[in-house]
């Protein structure tokens, strides 16, 4: 009998879906399925749907998010349908796939449908048992059927884990894009930089050009062979090693079109992170490539004008977003080394130049972080607030307290203005106190309230603020 759609079923359905098919989001490395066997089989199954439109697949450590959409944004401003896939989600899941299009000299930007994904889940259910499909699998596979039945000329392909075993990575892309090397999820894709680029590098096919954002000593020659062996046999290997190596393109190694206007694109963007500046290099190179096929055919001032409005264009959240101007509130998702470098020297920086008088920190982990090669990083001049999100990943609040005081033991820093709040609800609230109070005391004083550490943190401060 044929299920009816209703808002209850569905967010029953939902439920099921995320107990029964754990997303990494939300229990971490059990949710990780690596080998794309059975996206392989129901991708056949399903009628390869990817195939009906042109993809830009991109991996990397940090800064997918941010690159994927700004490429989405140029793209739908060139006159395309765009589809976009990311991860992982703030409040709804169906964040992750949406459909990006200019309409009337107006960009809009629309969320699969609660009816769509009834359909689809209800369709599969059967198939997604039989094969005991993770819920990355399942959501790739709705994402690539959607687009193709939304007709997109072109999808932006964020990978989940890795490359090489990730769910995304059954397609045949025109353009490859590896956004840098950190060591993170090395439990999984490795514990040296070569050995996380290996399977970065996966999604790095034949005869597609690739795009690398940041180069490195360690990564590099992975990057070069990966090409080198993926074009070959060539008839004449020696006399076409030029041309095969000409399809990788290393975008700090080049000087992109409008790179020589880039301090003023990052000073008018949306997204105001400082780590932008190394995304912003990705994409223009990108964009060059892409231009060159004739897949995006936008001048200058259009790029610029869809790179700078990139959030609002996309409706993209959680990276340096501006919460409240009264208290000062900012979220970022960024929860490893490599990208907290940039979110904590940021902070600094404001403070130092007066910005903000204070910092108060809203931090909390999961568990499978490592959380010591973070603390050298955390401002030292900072009020603290340590918490923990909702889940089995998180860390306890009171261990990410104790890290920290061993720390300034350990450092000689001030261990004075600490606290700890069990829920994200408490700790943003005793924030906005902390903050209150200062205000209180000096009528004069900006305080500014940095949400992060997890996107679960900065998932669940986002729902209360916004409600």
């Amino acid at each position: 009998m044929e299920k009816i759609f209703s808002e209850e079923a569905y967010n029953e359905m939902i439920g099921k879906l995320f107990v029964r098919f754990p997303s990494f989001q939300k229990v971490g490395a059990g949710a990780y399925k690596p080998g794309i066997g059975n996206m392989e089989f129901f991708d056949q199954l399903a009628g390869h749907p990817h195939r009906n439109y042109r993809i830009v697949h991109v991996a990397g450590t940090n800064g997918k998010g941010s690159v994927s959409n700004m490429l989405a944004s140029c793209l739908s401003a060139s006159g395309l349908k765009v589809g976009l896939y990311t991860s992982p989600h703030i409040l709804d899941f169906r964040e992750r796939i949406r459909m990006i299009e200019d309409v009337t000299d107006s960009c809009r930007s629309s969320l699969i449908s609660e009816e769509y994904v009834w359909s689809f889940v209800n369709k599969w259910q059967e198939t997604f048992d039989h094969l005991d499909m993770s819920f990355f699998e399942i959501t790739t596979s709705l994402a690539l059927s959607w687009f193709a039945d939304m007709e997109a000329d072109v999808v932006v392909l964020e990978t989940g884990l890795g490359g090489r075993l990730d769910s995304t990575n059954i397609v045949s892309p025109v353009l490859s894009i590896i956004t840098n090397i950190g060591l993170d999820h090395c439990d999984m894709l490795g514990d040296t930089l070569p050995e996380i680029a290996f399977e970065k590098a996966g999604i790095i096919k034949p005869k597609v050009p690739v795009v690398i954002g940041e180069s490195h000593p360690e990564t590099d020659p992975v990057f070069e062979r990966k090409v080198l062996y993926s074009n070959l046999p060539e008839p004449d290997f020696m006399g076409n090693r030029t041309m095969i190596m000409s399809l990788l393109t290393f975008a700090d190694k080049v000087e992109p079109t409008l790179w020589g206007s880039h301090e003023d694109i990052l000073s008018n963007m949306d997204l105001q992170g400082e780590y932008q500046k190394k995304n912003l290099r990705t994409v223009l190179a990108a964009l060059d490539v892409l231009s060159s096929m004739n897949v995006c055919r936008l001048d200058e001032t259009g790029k610029m004008r869809a790179i700078i409005d990139t959030a609002s264009r996309t409706d993209f959240h959680g990276r340096w977003e501006k919460l409240s101007d009264d208290p000062y509130v900012i979220c970022d998702i960024g929860h490893n080394e490599h990208g907290l470098k940039y979110n904590f020297a940021q902070l600094s920086k404001m403070k130092a130049e007066g910005k903000c008088s204070h910092l108060i920190m809203v931090y909390g982990s999961v568990a499978d972080k490592d959380v010591d090669a973070v603390l050298h990083l955390m401002p030292s001049d900072a009020i603290y607030v340590f918490t923990q999100a909702h889940g089995k990943r998180a860390l306890a609040a009171e261990d990410v307290l104790g890290r920290y005081v061993s720390f300034c033991n350990e450092s000689g820093r001030s261990s004075e203005d600490i606290h700890c709040s069990g829920t994200v609800i408490d700790a943003v609230n005793l924030a906005y106190g902390l903050a209150a109070s200062l205000k209180e005391a000096d009528p004069g004083a900006r305080p500014l309230i940095y949400i992060g550490g997890s996107t679960y943190v900065v998932s669940e401060a986002v729902a209360m603020l916004k409600h």
